[in-house]
């Protein structure tokens, strides 16, 4: 009986220092991947700004606060990025808008994760009619474009950012359920997964406990990218008048009251949109570096 269990337990530390291992393999291959490492710099730059964003300026001030002598004024020593059509400091706005983004991409994706990972592992595990129906009503929403479902969606809902949040959420579940049906078709059949259907593990706990974390690697490289796509789509549903409401510092909704001053204030639309173009091609050269590190049939 001793036995048994220094068996069980000398199993368990082995698998988890292979896990680490295998992780500490992923973590390696992406070191060596320069671009990759150039977008994780500048993510953890755009993260570290966004929370430092009370110390830089008070939202009062970057929300309420105008300044209508000094409107428009260009970029200075005192205000690097120049001040808005209300004599707001364009540099503030940035900052505080990135916790924005920032934080209805991750939970928008998250949503996505959830939901589509979810219903995309009990069609790939369960098939048959389940299967069938599951995958006929995703490709009914594929059939949609993304930012059309989600304008849809916020046109229903009215605007806001927790009905930003669903929106963009739901209009990604379909992507992430056929990515993890595809990865959940591959890995029913292995050896490990008839083995515990042998020892008698709910089909709950096969699916929690092995098939979703082998085919976390899809998941990880598409969600990366996912958070690029739902930053874009909230500034541009933001733009049209659907996201993010003025006077509350969003990058697209930025842009959105600042076009009218393109012609002689280019400053007003320059830096935000900047933003969010340095923001979406950190995400894309992470996510493009994760793809690389998670693939097995990749030597670096």
């Amino acid at each position: 009986m001793t036995s048994s269990i220094a068996e069980k337990r000398d199993i368990t530390s082995k698998n988890k220092n292979k896990k680490r291992s295998q992780w500490a393999e992923v973590w390696r291959r992406l070191r060596k991947n320069k671009m990759a490492m150039v977008g994780l710099g500048i993510l953890i730059i755009l993260i570290v700004s966004a929370l430092s964003a009370p110390l830089i300026a008070d939202y009062e001030d970057v929300v309420i606060k105008q300044d209508l002598i000094n409107k428009l004024e260009e970029p200075s020593l005192e205000h690097i990025f120049g001040k808005d059509e209300f004599g707001r400091d364009i540099f503030a706005r940035i900052i505080w808008g990135a916790r924005v983004s920032l934080v209805v991409g991750i939970v928008a994706v998250g949503i996505s994760v959830i939901s589509g990972g979810t219903l995309g592992a009990v069609a790939g595990y369960y098939g048959g009619k389940l299967d069938t129906v599951i995958m006929r009503i995703m490709d009914i929403f594929l059939a949609i474009p993304s930012i059309l479902l989600a304008i849809a969606i916020v046109s229903a809902l009215g605007p806001s950012i927790i009905n930003l949040m669903i929106a963009i959420g739901i209009s990604y579940v379909p992507t992430y359920a056929r990515i993890v049906r595809a990865s959940v078709l591959s890995i029913r059949e292995q050896e490990f997964i008839e083995a515990a259907k042998a020892i008698g593990a709910s089909d709950f706990r096969i699916i929690l406990r092995h098939i979703i974390p082998n085919a976390l690697a899809p998941v990880i490289v598409q969600g990366t990218l996912g958070v690029a796509g739902a930053i874009l789509s909230t500034a541009g549903l933001s733009f049209i008048g659907l996201g993010i409401q003025p006077p509350a510092p969003e990058w697209g909704a930025m842009l959105s009251t600042s076009r009218a001053y393109l012609r002689y204030a280019w400053h007003v639309t320059t830096f935000p949109g900047v933003a969010i173009m340095i923001t979406i091609l950190a995400l894309n050269l992470l996510g493009d570096g994760l793809r690389d590190a998670l693939d097995p049939r990749l030597k670096q």
